[in-house]
């Protein structure tokens, strides 16, 4: 499916996940690069550049466990190209495929798109980017991943859109810690995926658990088990001062209205994929609204109105979700990189990806947390925000701005 007008972008699904998020117009901060045109038989070119035209693939998820967060991205990823040129000279086409969140069906998708495409805007999920790690690095690919596990960093050309989960879930502590939320010594029952994505944001509880003498109940789980009574159960015989999440909106859901139940009282701390507006209409509404903080790479619509203004009018029928934000902010990325390589006069693969490898101290706008660079095998950034579910457009308001928590340097390594 190639998307490159609003007829098409506007036929996908505009659906209900929530990764909090900050928002700017469609347009690129004037603080991006390539200022200048540049004429196109001027700038070398290989894959994916015809004429006057830049191709970009998508392998997102529409169908499977993470199917609202894939259309609300691809969605975003479609509005910005078409306010947005490379150089003020290239207009950018998505290929996008559903991968339905299998990381078999993102391999052979990757292989029937490969040879149409410059490089990756959004590859959707950790284990379909680490399956797809050896075809990206052979092939030059530059990417942008809608996954913030560690293991990403270590993909040449692989650009994390924010804090690495670890480091993220670390400053949610932080936050919990200074609030008075969470204190030394307490026990914390840790719900994660199987995979990088939950095995990552785990390894962020331990950290902080080996610095500040907290138990650990860790349940690992799959992403297709539902009901999370037994392991809410499990914490509440334990007497855990502290539920942490890593895993998608349906068993946060499932813990916060077992939770309640069962009058387990406490804090709930989510990784930023783990919430959805949608679950605002579901019977753990209040109990969300008032128990579960999610560490988030952006931040919220109040302080952009204008993206949120922007969106509504581009898909009227949409439930909007701030998720979107993280499309406009991986898509503003790729636009600094494609900018730069075309002012370097080489939009071939390896031209790409040289300008990747290049960028240091990135600003979006906004859009996201401050990028220090892709640095292989470092967390490209070390701070977040904190939100809470409200009922406000996006589901989600900002606690605390972004910010750099007092174990994150050392998580990130």
């Amino acid at each position: 499916m190639r998307l490159s007008k609003r007829s098409t972008g506007a036929t996908m699904l505009a659906a209900s996940f929530v990764l909090a998020a900050t928002g700017c117009s469609t347009k690129a901060p004037e603080s991006s690069g390539g200022g200048g045109g540049a004429a196109a038989g001027d700038v070398a070119t290989d894959i994916g550049v015809e004429g006057e035209t830049i191709t970009l693939g998508v392998l997102t998820d529409l169908t499977g466990v993470f199917a609202a967060l894939g259309n609300d991205i691809t969605n975003a990823n479609q509005l910005f190209w078409e306010d947005n040129q490379v150089c003020d000279t290239y207009d950018v086409e998505l290929e996008v495929q559903d991968t339905g969140y299998v990381p078999q069906q993102g391999v052979q998708l990757y292989s029937g798109m490969k040879d149409n495409v410059l490089a990756m805007q959004q590859t959707i999920g950790s284990p379909i980017n680490t399956a797809l790690a050896p075809e990206y690095e052979a092939d030059q690919i530059v990417n942008f991943p809608s996954a913030w596990s560690k293991t990403l960093t270590e993909i040449p050309g692989t650009g994390v859109v924010g804090a690495t989960y670890d480091v993220e879930i670390a400053n949610g502590y932080d936050y919990l810690f200074r609030e008075g939320l969470l204190a030394e010594g307490d026990t914390v029952g840790h719900i994660y995926f199987e995979g990088e994505y939950g095995a990552n944001g785990l390894a962020g509880t331990e950290a902080v658990a080996a610095a500040n003498g907290l138990e650990v109940i860790p349940a690992q789980i799959k992403a297709t088990d539902q009901d999370m009574s037994a392991q809410i159960t499990q914490f509440k015989a334990a007497g855990v001062d502290l539920i942490a999440l890593t895993v998608a909106p349906g068993q946060t859901a499932s813990v916060a209205t077992v939770a309640a139940a069962q009058g387990l009282d406490v804090p709930i701390l989510g990784s930023n994929p783990v919430f959805a507006p949608g679950l605002l209409q579901g019977p753990a509404a209040e109990w969300l609204k008032t128990h579960l903080y999610v560490a988030s790479p952006v931040s919220a619509f109040d302080a952009h109105p204008e993206l949120l203004e922007q969106y509504e009018a581009a898909y009227p029928d949409a439930a909007v979700s701030l998720g979107v934000v993280v499309g406009f902010g991986m898509s503003e990325l790729m636009k600094q990189v494609l900018d730069q390589a075309c002012e370097n006069g080489d939009l071939t693969r390896e031209g790409v990806l040289n300008a990747f490898t290049e960028l240091e101290e990135v600003d979006t706008g906004g859009l996201v947390v401050p990028i220090r660079g892709f640095e292989l095998g470092q967390s490209p950034s070390l701070q977040s925000f904190i939100l809470q579910p409200a009922d406000v457009p996006g589901g989600a308001t900002v606690l605390e701005e972004a910010f750099e928590g007092e174990f994150a340097e050392q998580i990130a390594g």
